[in-house]
């Protein structure tokens, strides 16, 4: 018996919503980068801990943008963040002496493959891009670092003036650019305290920090909370390594 005009509308209607969901689904570029063939096998076990697709759609990055990955070591996201910005954008590695030399060099192998991303060795108080030329920024498991007073004169770790980093982070920033920010989490309350000590830092003022300088908060994220983290042990070795609670903030320039 053919089914009624007024009942296939509703039928017609569900069947496009699903076929447009798998559509969305399939062109998600952000799992689609994640998947991308040739990733470093280092990189893909990684992804289990840093949750990447979900980090960087919350961030918006596209086609055709300029970012800045700002102390990105061996360059991680930014052969992610070449996928997501594709032949018309571009990336750069900006790493300070010291990651350049914790990352061995490894971020080599990303600038040869990838023609749509750039290494720099920058002074973060200093850095050499044009007022407004990037699109986003990211910060990711660093910002504590700028708070951290290193004597080891082997680690080449300078002691910054954070507000003039900030203040370089919103210069090169285009207005309405985006700062993608992640970081260990400090107890509340405590500040920078234990940026140096635990490389934790407290996020309501990570938050602060940076409205201070020209920042809005634009969402947030708990896919890398850890709850059961007590938040009282250091982040990069020992029993917390990989198991530490991480915010994830998404700020824009004004």
């Amino acid at each position: 018996m053919p089914t009624p005009a007024s009942r296939r509308l509703p039928v017609l209607a569900l069947l496009a919503l699903g076929a447009l969901a798998s559509a969305a689904l399939r062109a998600d570029i952000y799992e689609e980068a994640v998947a991308h063939a040739g990733r470093p096998d280092k990189d893909v076990q990684r992804d289990a801990l840093d949750h990447p697709a979900e980090v960087l759609r919350l961030a918006g990055i596209k086609p055709g943008m300029k970012v800045g990955d700002i102390m990105g070591g061996t360059g991680y996201y930014a052969e992610l963040l070449s996928y997501l910005v594709g032949p018309t954008g571009h990336v750069y590695i900006l790493n300070n002496e010291a990651f350049d030399t914790w990352s061995e060099g490894r971020w080599k192998s990303r600038t040869e493959r990838l023609k749509n991303v750039e290494h720099r060795t920058e002074d973060l108080e200093h850095l050499d891009l044009p007022n407004g030329s990037l699109d986003a920024v990211l910060l990711i498991k660093v910002y504590h670092d700028l708070y951290w007073v290193d004597d080891d004169p082997a680690d080449h770790w300078p002691k910054y003036d954070v507000k003039r980093v900030l203040d370089e982070v919103a210069r090169v920033l285009k207005p309405g650019g985006v700062l993608l920010l992640v970081d260990h989490s400090a107890k509340a309350g405590s500040g920078s305290a234990d940026a140096g000590s635990l490389h934790r830092i407290d996020e309501a003022f990570a938050q602060q920090d940076f409205e201070r300088h020209g920042f809005k908060l634009l969402g947030k994220s708990d896919v890398l909370r850890h709850p059961d983290d007590a938040r009282d042990q250091i982040t990069y070795k020992g029993p917390m390594l990989g198991k530490t609670d991480r915010f994830v903030l998404v700020l824009r320039k004004s």
